[in-house]
């Protein structure tokens, strides 16, 4: 579009100027001097001429006014934007917060619910998508990010699952200690602390310390690249974000809590070991003890259902990253989102483990 210069041009009318052309933030400058060394007091411009107004425009209009011009013939556009200028102008309320019924908030959650499970059922989808792609060609299949993520999920949280578990172990074998001794029978703590740990809280323990520190990680990391636009760079150079992204970061889960929980077992027995020492209970009894109650059985059921809190902890983590909204706020959300959710699978997963394991007879 061609610009067109703004001017006062004296008027052989009843105005004493006529303003005419764009008055754009390109323009205006010029007219701000010859506004600033004229007398505007009572003077009448006539500004039907202007052809295009913007915010620098009005503000020069607007100053008009303020040294007593009076404006005859204002363009329609350029008369909003002066009123919006006027000090006197009533700002406009803002929308009150719209009240949602209760019957229509619950067909709102339900709603969003029933999409959240069909994005989580279409992402379990695109991981065995994504897996039986690897199978076939298993060169695309990132070793480097693999080891790379087992070494920040496994590795790097031994510190943290050391300290839990030994202190599980001391507070489990003290506290079940003392009432039990009142019937002499304390040296059954190491079969209740081996049994409880193996089958039960190892699993679970373990894998609320990656819920909290990996899935969050996974849900930041990826939701920042999200945000980022890193994501759909991805996309564009023709990486599939599944293999890209997701798969090192599920197997590394898969495969690394197994171990930690491994870890964890052996560590809270330790600690338990040492508070059975404290009374009068030897090493070698306590570990005959914890032999005696726990069988190949119930070490196998604990990794199974390690193995697949590692992959709900992944899997949810990836899946709130990959889904993360505009802005910082959103990967905050979806962190949040991502360690909530993760807590609540692990309950429902491990109750449904309990179930199935007392029926099968294990």
């Amino acid at each position: 579009m061609v610009k067109t210069e703004a001017q006062f041009i004296p008027s052989n009318n009843n105005a004493s100027f006529e303003l005419r052309g764009d008055l754009t933030l390109s323009t205006v400058p010029a007219l701000w001097r010859v506004v600033r060394k004229t007398e505007w007091a009572n003077a009448q411009i006539d500004a039907s001429g202007i052809v295009r107004c913007d915010g620098a425009g009005a503000a020069l209009l607007f100053e008009l006014v303020q040294r007593g011009a009076q404006l005859q013939h204002i363009p329609e556009q350029s008369q909003r934007l002066l009123q919006a200028l006027n000090p006197e102008q009533a700002l406009l309320p803002s929308a009150g917060k719209k009240r949602v019924n209760a019957i229509s908030q619950l067909g709102l959650n339900t709603f969003n619910t029933l999409a959240d499970f069909k994005l989580q059922i279409s992402f379990l989808g695109a991981i065995a998508q994504a897996i039986a792609d690897t199978l076939r060609q298993p060169k695309t299949f990132r070793i480097r990010d693999f080891l790379q993520q087992c070494e920040l999920v496994g590795a790097n949280a031994v510190p943290i699952v050391a300290l839990i578990s030994i202190l599980l172990g001391v507070i489990l074998a003290f506290q079940s200690a003392i009432p039990m001794r009142q019937f002499g029978a304390e040296l059954y703590v190491a079969n209740l602390l081996g049994l409880s740990l193996i089958r039960e809280l190892g699993p679970l323990i373990t894998a609320i310390l990656l819920a909290g520190r990996t899935g969050a990680a996974f849900a930041a990391e990826i939701g920042t690249m999200k945000v980022n636009e890193e994501v759909n760079a991805l996309v564009t150079f023709g990486f599939d974000p599944m293999r890209f992204l997701v798969l090192p970061r599920l197997m590394a889960g898969v495969l690394m809590a197994p171990l930690l929980t491994l870890f964890a077992e052996v560590v809270g027995l330790f600690g338990g070991a040492l508070v059975m020492k404290g009374f009068g209970i030897p090493f070698a009894t306590f570990w005959s003890q914890v032999s005696t109650q726990v069988d190949l059985v119930d070490l196998f059921t604990g990794l199974s259902k390690a193995a697949i809190f590692g992959f709900i902890v992944a899997s949810v983590g990836c899946l709130r990253g990959l889904n993360t909204g505009n802005g910082a706020s959103a990967v905050g959300a979806a962190t949040t989102q991502a360690v909530v959710q993760t807590l609540v699978l692990l309950v429902i997963a491990d109750g449904l483990f309990a179930v199935v394991a007392y029926h099968m007879g294990w």
